[in-house]
Order: structure tokens, then sequence, then C-alpha cells
């Protein structure tokens, strides 16, 4: 059975994971300043672990379309006492949304379990830096930086040039030491791409899951789901949770969501059917 190694734990794929986003920033897209103060953010990844989430991915900086960079200063300021409680008061798989080489020492040293790149650890000496780790490692496709990102992207064949890229970064990866069993692989849905990209790229899901490792999908309240049910982003559910079910259907992994309780048990029923009996119970 596969699995990803993550620092000190294994996160076995024996059934689709639910990764829970933990935003500690003022102003990312959907849940920007609601978990600012360390006892929410506490108080929001222990309810997620009640009901069911195996990740918690702390973010400290919004990669929203349009988003200022922040400092690593102000990055491991919010983050950091978090990621250090989490590890201590949880038994949730903690991950750390960061492209800062500083961020990304400081949270190993604190003993994170995962580093979730949406810049594929491009940032100079990051690939050296986690090369000397067991942590996990998310490595996700995105055309330009979040403040320009959307600004007209465009692609020949977008899913054969996001599978070419990803399958680059994997072997930069290799070049340096690091075990693909660590690896995970995100194709960046909605990050430098349009509508009609990220519709292709679903599609087109096997030259992923054609890579040998195992995907996470983060879809949650996107605009590509506003785009689709023309709801704004506090009405987007539903439409996250059946987007994340065809994602599952078609391979993931893992699911990047906001919405916990309701993604889990669409997992649970996938697994359910998918299997034919209940499977392994959490």
């Amino acid at each position: 059975m596969r699995k990803i190694q993550c620092g000190s734990r294994d996160l076995l794929c024996d059934a689709p994971k639910v990764m829970g986003i933990l935003n500690v920033t003022p102003d990312s897209f959907y849940d920007g300043g609601q978990h600012v103060a360390l006892n929410n953010a506490l108080v929001r990844a222990k309810k997620m672990e009640d009901v069911g989430a195996h990740i918690v991915d702390v973010g400290g900086e919004s990669t929203r379309p349009g988003a200022d960079p922040v400092t690593a200063e102000v990055e491991l300021e919010r983050v950091a006492l978090v990621v250090d409680r989490l590890l201590r008061e949880t038994d949730l798989v903690v991950s750390v949304d960061t492209s800062k080489l500083e961020v990304m020492k400081e949270v190993v040293n604190l003993g994170c379990h995962m580093v979730n790149d949406v810049c594929a650890l491009r940032a100079e000496g990051a690939l050296e830096l986690l090369a000397q780790t067991q942590v996990g490692i998310i490595l996700m496709h995105m055309r330009g930086e979040p403040r320009s990102m959307q600004n007209q992207p465009s692609y020949s064949h977008v899913g054969l040039e996001v599978a070419g890229f990803l399958a680059q970064r994997i072997q930069a990866c290799r070049s340096v030491g690091i075990n693909v069993a660590r690896i995970v692989i995100d194709p960046g849905f909605g990050f430098g791409k349009t509508t009609a990209h990220n519709l292709t790229m679903m599609k087109d899901f096997h030259l992923f899951t054609g890579l040998d490792l195992p995907v996470l999908v983060g879809l949650s309240r996107k605009s590509l789901i506003g785009t689709i049910l023309d709801q704004a982003v506090d009405q987007r559910m539903l439409g996250s949770v059946v987007a994340g079910a065809v994602a599952i259907m078609r391979g993931a992994s893992i699911l990047r969501v906001h919405d916990v309780s309701e993604t889990v048990q669409a997992c649970k029923v996938i697994s359910a059917f998918s299997l034919g009996y209940l499977g392994p119970r959490d």
C-alpha cells in the first residue's frame, strides 16, 4: 500500500485524505481574518480533526489572485506558534503552506510534517534544505506569481504543460536525493489558469495520475466554482464538495478544503461504493 513519508509520520493512501485549510492571514479570499488569533486557529484546527481531517495546512501568506507578498518575518510571526501548538495538541499531520526558505527552515525545526509550496521548491536553496530533512513535500504548478498570475494566462496544451512542469520538479527533487515517497503533486487549479484551463485539466486528469505520485487537488470555494454556479464565495460549499468528489473519482489522493466535515462525508461515500464495503475506519 502506498504511503507518503511525512517526517515522523507516514500517511497511508488507503482512502482519500482530507487536508483542512487553516489560513492565519488577514486577507485570504474566503476565511481571511477569521483565524489570526492563536486561540481561534487552534479551535478551528481541533474542530477539523474532530470531523475527520487527516492533515491541517497552515498558511501565513495569502496566495489569492492579486495578493501582495509579505516578508518572511511576518509570515513566521503568523505561523510559528500555531504550528508548535498543533504539533503538541493534535494528532493531525501538520503542513505549512510556504515558498520562503526562511519559513521552511523554521517550521522544519519546529517539527512540521509537510511543506506545501505553490512554487514547487524553486526558491534558491529550497531543494537543498529539504533534502536534508524527511518532511513530506507538495509540489504545485503556478504560472507567474499570485499578484499577476491571472493576467491572461496562456497555454498550448494546459494538461501536458502542467504535467511536464511537475515531472521536471520531481526530477529536480530526485537529483538532490529527495525520495519520491515524500512527494505529492498538485496541478494548481486556479493558479495562473482560466476557467477553460481548469476544466480541461480535470478532463485530462490522467496526465497527473500518470506521474505515479499522490495528487492533491485544491478547488475549495474557488472562482471556478463560482463561475460554474454563478454563486458568491459563501455559497460555494456544495459545488466545492462535488468538485472534490469528481477529483477523487478521477484519481486524486488528497483534497485541500475549507469545508472539512462535508468533504470527509463525501469521501467516505465514494470509498464505500468503490470498495464495495465500508473499508478502513478512522
